[in-house]
Order: structure tokens, then C-alpha cells, then sequence
């Protein structure tokens, strides 16, 4: 039994008729991602340190800006990329 090869020609047509990636999200989504990281972050940063335990800027405020922060997120990760 003799195997059979492919020409080199036709070997080489297929390798270019590959198509370019597509990615999940775009960069606008990787943006508001990223804008996310750094709200969270400055809740954390917010709901640090060692004064005053009781503090508003530490029960409050904080807490609502590291939610903003996972809500900006969400809306990164389920924002639709634009069509075109």
C-alpha cells in the first residue's frame, strides 16, 4: 500500500485561508474593566487605615464604592460590542 501526499501547493493554500480571531469583548469593555479594578481599589484604599473604626467615609461611603466599583464590572463583562 503506497500513502498518498499532498502537494505542496495545496498544502500552502490552506494555511492561509485561516481567518483572524475574534475576540469576546472589545477594547471599550476592557476600558470599563479596568475603570472598575481602580474604583473597587480606592473603595478599599477608603475603607483602610486605623483611626476612627467608626468613621462614615469607612461604613458608608467605602461600601457604596467598591458596589459601584462591581457594578461598573458587570456592566463591562454584559455590554454588547457595537455592530458595525
Amino acid at each position: 500500500m503506497a500513502k498518498t501526499t499532498q502537494p505542496a501547493a495545496k498544502a500552502a493554500t490552506k494555511t492561509q485561508a485561516t481567518t483572524p480571531v475574534k475576540f469576546i469583548f472589545e477594547k471599550s469593555n476592557y476600558t470599563w474593566f479596568i475603570i472598575s479594578i481602580a474604583v473597587v481599589a480606592f473603595g478599599f484604599v477608603l475603607m483602610s487605615g486605623t483611626t476612627d473604626i467608626y468613621s462614615t467615609t469607612k461604613i458608608v461611603i467605602a461600601p457604596i464604592v467598591v458596589l459601584a466599583g462591581f457594578g461598573i464590572g458587570f456592566y463591562a463583562i454584559l455590554k454588547k460590542p457595537e455592530t458595525k
